[in-house]
């Protein structure tokens, strides 16, 4: 039976905003030996789609480094619908899952995304999907649902393709350096500017709509903290003490934002309602306290400190009271955060003079060191905890890596020249 999946496609909005000017460039760079064999075989599309639907899907899943697929040359059929399936040529071939389609006009102005995911041992559909969509700009977001309900299907993992990414583009040097903020898609397609500077941009992070993003900009070296709604291209100054302004997050209600100040006396840890209402300071510290991060249900912030001498990952109610360290292996732990189901911290890991992505048992587990360094920072989670996207120093300037939590599925992702830094993975859709 057909579902429907309008409700998320339905709520997507199209940005306002000027395309970027460089696409960042995706290498599988360590996939899993053991990736599942796939077949996604090319969809029949009215003739004013323009996207190539089953390869954008394709495209996903074999980055993801989870699956390897069926070149169209090998393939000995060609179905778009169950009842054109033959599946003793697949088996033959050694490809137990086919994926199908069609891309039809739905008679009011838009379109029918139309899949099924075939299973070559049983000859039957596993899978079966309608995605309704509005127009051919929103055919990419179809194929990145259909890899994602695809993923989760066979892997037992959330998808995470039809998401966003927020990064910072620095190009030139010296007084000629300019600094982009980009929102693109999860595959670095469809870039759009969102600010750019002179002077630094840094912090981005996500409401948990996607609807907005807040981040730090400079003008004339003083620090703010902007809140921009993507739809409308408003932006707005939430936040603009002297000295630091820095490291605002959304709570995961959206309602409030925690973030770094330092015109009191050191900087400490702030939370103020995003309407611009009953700030209050958190910490109260002669250290360095900065880099907040939100726990899942809201009721506890994890923060780096140096109140110990070098800076280390603590972990405080919302309410406030006495923190409670965190991290003791290696030198110094920064930039904290916690998985999407609160049982895991992600951080980077300073120890032998090499920053490295860090992943830590909670409470008080092994820690598990995710990446090689030796300059990797700024890790966000993707949704569902499966991947982890961080800044490294490449042989060109600073690129973009994601790598599995396990460590076993690895990807570049580079502009063919400038720095590309400050990652922050969106939210999924509701």
């Amino acid at each position: 039976m057909l579902k429907s999946l309008s409700a998320a496609l339905a709520l997507l909005l199209a940005l306002v905003i000027a395309p970027a000017q460089a696409q960042l460039q995706i290498t599988v760079t360590n996939g899993d030996v053991g990736a599942l064999p796939i077949a996604i075989v090319p969809f029949t599309q009215v003739g004013s789609v323009r996207v190539d639907v089953a390869q954008v899907v394709e495209n996903d899943l074999v980055r993801s480094g989870r699956f390897r697929a069926m070149s169209r040359d090998e393939m000995r059929q060609k179905p778009n619908q169950p009842a054109q399936f033959d599946p003793a040529p697949w088996r033959s071939q050694g490809t137990d899952n086919v994926v199908v389609g069609q891309v039809l006009d739905d008679g009011k102005g838009g379109y029918v995304a139309r899949f099924f995911l075939l299973d070559s041992l049983s000859g039957k559909s596993v899978v079966a999907y309608d995605i309704p969509v509005r127009g051919p700009e929103q055919m990419r977001y179809a194929a990145h649902q259909i890899a994602d309900i695809v993923y989760e299907k066979l892997l037992g993992l959330p998808g995470y393709f039809n998401t966003k990414i927020a990064y910072v583009s620095a190009q030139g040097l010296g007084y000629q350096r300019t600094y982009q903020l980009i929102v693109a898609d999860s595959d670095g397609e469809q870039p759009r500017v969102i600010a750019t500077s002179r002077e630094t941009l840094m912090s981005p992070n996500w409401s948990p709509d996607r609807k907005q993003l807040v981040y730090v900009g400079y003008e004339r070296g003083r620090s703010a903290i902007y809140l921009h709604t993507l739809a409308s291209g408003q932006v707005r100054k939430l936040v603009s003490e002297k000295g630091i302004n820095g490291s605002p997050v959304f709570s995961p209600d959206g309602t409030k934002l925690a973030f770094v100040l330092s015109f009191e006396i050191n900087p400490d840890i702030y939370v103020m309602d995003v309407s611009g209402g009953n700030r209050r300071r958190l910490t109260d510290h002669y250290g360095i306290d900065t880099e907040p991060a939100w726990s899942p249900d809201g009721s506890k912030l994890v923060f780096t400190s140096d109140r110990s001498g070098r800076p280390q990952i603590y972990e405080i109610s919302v309410a406030g009271g006495e923190p409670t360290r965190l991290t003791f292996q290696g030198s110094q732990n920064l930039r904290p955060s916690y998985a999407p189901d609160g049982k895991s911290l992600l951080f980077v890991n300073v120890d032998g003079g090499r920053q490295r992505i860090a992943l830590q048992d909670l409470p008080g587990g092994a820690l598990h060191l995710l990446s090689n360094g030796p300059l990797d920072e700024g890790p966000s989670f993707a949704p569902g905890g499966a991947v982890i996207i961080y800044s490294s120093q490449g042989p060109h300037g600073r690129q973009l890596e994601t790598v599995s939590v396990d460590g076993r599925v690895r990807l570049t992702m580079r502009q063919a020249t400038g720095d590309v830094q400050e990652p922050a993975w969106s939210p999924l859709l509701k």
